[in-house]
């Protein structure tokens, strides 16, 4: 299948692309601002909004007491409050709304707010809600046979501590909505939200009104990354129960400042391992403990301490598992879904359990990566058989195509001749599970309209995001028809149209939405292939298809145009419209006994990052990462060689400059773009090459495209440990410390650590 072009580029590049801070407002339309908590942890002695409400165009101030229905918007857990009632849990909780005319003029009624709070102590760190045993939910173990007896098996076992800070989404467009009151009561919402059904159903709840009196319309968004699955629903519940209650449209969109301080991050994660490897460096047993920070309510933090457990043996089989995972409740915003969902954070472990082992034997790593690499008909802890295994494929083809062996061999003669300046290398293997882990998230709806003068609109439950997934759902309909792209529209993302959707996210809604999508096409196929029998002499063993707008038989194109056969289908009362609903079939998992099949398939790939170090100022640079990566059967290779660059470079980041700070007051420090850095066009790495698996793909996929959304952020993983070799080879006693992200001052230090 060709690729297409991403249908947004033009718009986005002129700056006519729509989101919700361009939609035109409607007269009247109000302002809203948030008035949120100003210490982690205390009890609401008494507030005073006398002085706000005197302000001049403020219309009116909501909190909790105006919340017609339930103030309550925990989605896996009910935990978390529109606004706080009694007490407040972390700095930046919203506490009450400021309706006014202006947003200048709810800025300064915010300033006039008075605020008596009695100040309680807050837990920051995972280590004291551990020690307190403040837990989100009961924590949660993956196993694979007995870990004691893999122990008694092993001839080396080795045992350290690692952490992974969290990162902050940063997308371009903050967290957004704007409510417009319609008559009899309903309500639109156009929301910056990845998730729409979810602000449906809990602004339905927090309004005490049923979901069909409320439309959510999402158009695309400015970037997500996990930050706005559940995190977006708050600001647009706030503004559908203002404009209800004022009968006015209402509009948030956050600043900056605001949306750092006020939403949750990737979470942090403090964990401790155990391996244990026979002589032949084959792991015979694994076992860790893993402490996540998971904020002061669960929002996603349950789904994701999962999907670590899933993906906390990585690419390798490992003969006897024990995982378990602890959410700690902490006195900071609630941490939430960022792309990896969890799994980057299981990944790092391994990896560095593995490096450790090998620097104890002095061996290279790759040894016992390549030793414990996935095989067919291996068993992961969480029960699953690998199927169509190819990470040893992926592996063996990046030290061939990109000749590991030459390499390595400048990379030694390099460090011999350099004593400022020191290179590291290292393979990063990816293995990912596609799926959303809560089985019953797996399914998707497509409604298509072919218009009777052949022009075609499509409507799935996608959220595009700037992942493209709006070109792949045209490029499904275009291509099926036999079209040209401009016959077809891409609709908005609507709960009036497409009821119940999942959210855009788990990598999975190519797959969802596309399979939905291509079923509605061919259902439509079925209705007209009648017609065509009437136009022309077929059989009923003959092909029919469609291209470049006629219809095809046998591969064979004939006198039948698209337009007429639309034509004499219409005329017919041929029905034009489908809407046609797809579950993934297969996939289950039971959490009794933690067992189960829950992903359709799996990305495989690896990577080969070479860095370079300065070793007297603690600087460094990414010379090159050469990825092969397993995309099936891509349908479209540009948007999917985008995603892997992305993904890589957002990896890069975590794992290397971006820090989250708070100080023990549960005060964010890393609250600004001074602050906090992102990876720009100076940090990346000087070359990306990535090359395809040549595969036959998997049935599960859409098209057997994999995949692409999240495996790829994995790579960055690579990075950490290219540097840390580097390390090593400057100062042989640095100790690995396993502390993300690897930050200049982190490598200042390993570089001197007990150096002679």
């Amino acid at each position: 299948m060709s690729s297409m072009k991403n249908k947004d580029s033009i718009g986005h590049v002129r700056g006519e692309s729509i989101f919700v801070d361009d939609i035109n407002l409607r007269e009247g339309t109000l302002h809203a601002l948030v008035f949120d908590a100003p210490i982690a942890h205390g009890i609401i002695k008494k507030i005073d909004y006398t002085e706000a409400k005197s302000v001049k165009g403020v219309i009116k101030i909501l909190d909790y007491k105006d919340i017609p229905g339930k103030n309550q918007i925990g989605g896996i857990i009910p935990d978390e409050t529109l606004f706080a009632e009694n007490e407040v849990h972390f700095m930046g909780q919203p506490i009450a709304l400021i309706i006014a005319e202006t947003l200048a003029i709810a800025k300064k009624a915010r300033q006039l707010i008075k605020i008596d709070l009695e100040e309680m102590p807050a837990v920051t760190s995972t280590k004291e809600a551990f020690e307190k045993a403040s837990f989100i939910n009961a924590p949660r173990t993956f196993t694979l046979n007995d870990t004691s007896k893999g122990f008694e098996e092993s001839v080396y076992i080795f045992t350290g501590e690692t952490f992974t800070n969290g990162q902050e989404h940063l997308y371009l467009e903050t967290q957004a909505s704007y409510t417009i009151p319609l008559e009899n009561g309903n309500l639109k919402i156009f929301s910056s939200t990845q998730g729409p059904t979810s602000v449906q159903a809990t602004a339905a709840r927090v309004l005490n009104i049923p979901m069909h009196k409320i439309e959510v319309e999402v158009n695309r968004l400015g970037g997500a990354f996990g930050g706005k699955e559940d995190q977006a629903t708050p600001w647009a519940v706030m503004t559908a129960l203002a404009a209800q209650i004022l009968n006015k449209p209402v509009k948030m969109v956050l600043e900056r400042h605001d949306d750092m301080r006020m939403t949750g991050k990737r979470h942090p994660y403090e964990s401790s391992f155990k391996i244990g490897l026979d002589k032949n460096l084959k792991i015979k047993a694994y076992e860790v403990d893993f402490y996540q920070n998971s904020g002061a309510a669960a929002d996603l933090s349950p789904a994701i301490a999962e999907r670590t457990l899933f993906h906390a043996t990585n690419s390798y089989y490992v003969k006897s598992a024990k995982f378990t995972v602890y959410s700690c409740k902490t006195n900071l915003p609630p941490n939430t879904a960022f792309r990896g969902f969890g799994g980057p954070q299981g990944m790092f472990v391994i990896e560095a359990a593995i490096a450790k082992a090998a620097k104890e034997l002095n061996i290279p790593v790759r040894k016992i990566q390549e030793a414990n690499l996935l095989q067919e008909n291996d068993e992961f802890p969480y029960g699953q058989i690998a199927k169509q295994v190819e990470i040893s494929n992926t592996w063996h083809q990046v030290k061939e195509t990109y000749d590991l062996a030459k390499k390595e061999k400048e990379l030694t003669l390099f460090n011999s001749k350099n004593q400022n300046y020191k290179k590291g290398i290292s393979l990063m293997p990816i293995t990912f599970g596609i799926s959303f882990t809560n089985t019953p998230m797996n399914h998707a709806r497509a409604l298509i309209h072919v218009y009777h003068d052949g022009s075609i609109g499509v409507s799935t439950g996608a959220v595009e995001m700037g992942q493209s997934v709006n070109t792949k759902m045209l490029q499904i309909a275009a291509q099926f028809f036999g079209l040209n792209e401009s016959k077809v529209k891409i609709e908005t993302t609507n709960t009036t149209r497409i009821a119940n959707m999942s959210p855009s996210a788990a990598s999975a809604t190519a797959d969802l939405n596309g399979k939905a999508l291509l079923k509605a096409c061919n259902q439509i196929k079925e209705r007209l292939i009648k017609v065509v029998a009437e136009k022309l002499p077929i059989n009923g063993s003959d092909d029919i298809n469609f291209q470049n707008n006629f219809v095809l038989v046998n591969g064979k194109r004939t006198s039948l145009a698209w337009e007429d056969l639309i034509k004499s289908a219409f005329i017919k009362r041929i029905s034009l419209s489908e809407h046609a609903h797809y579950a993934t079939p297969k996939i289950h998992f039971d959490k009794a006994i933690e067992k189960g099949h829950p992903f359709a398939y799996h990305v495989y790939g690896t990577a080969l990052t070479t860095v370079t170090v300065d070793c007297i100022r603690g600087t460094y640079e990414i010379d090159s990462v050469e990825i092969v990566h397993d995309f099936g059967k891509s349908m479209n290779k540009g948007i999917d060689m985008g995603q892997v660059e992305g993904g890589l470079v957002q990896g890069i980041g975590w794992m290397t400059m971006e820090e989250i700070s708070y100080d023990e007051q549960g005060r964010l420090l890393s609250n600004s773009l001074s602050g906090y850095k992102v990876p720009d066009i100076f940090s990346v790495p000087k070359e990306i090459k990535v090359e395809a698996l040549e595969t036959k793909g998997v049935d599960m996929a859409i098209l057997k495209s994999k995949a692409v959304g999240e495996p790829p952020l994995m790579y960055g993983i690579g990075t950490y440990f290219a540097i840390q070799n580097a390390i090593t080879a400057f100062n042989p006693n640095y100790s690995l410390a396993f502390d993300a992200p690897m930050t200049p001052e982190k490598v200042l230090m390993g570089l001197y650590e007990n150096y002679s």
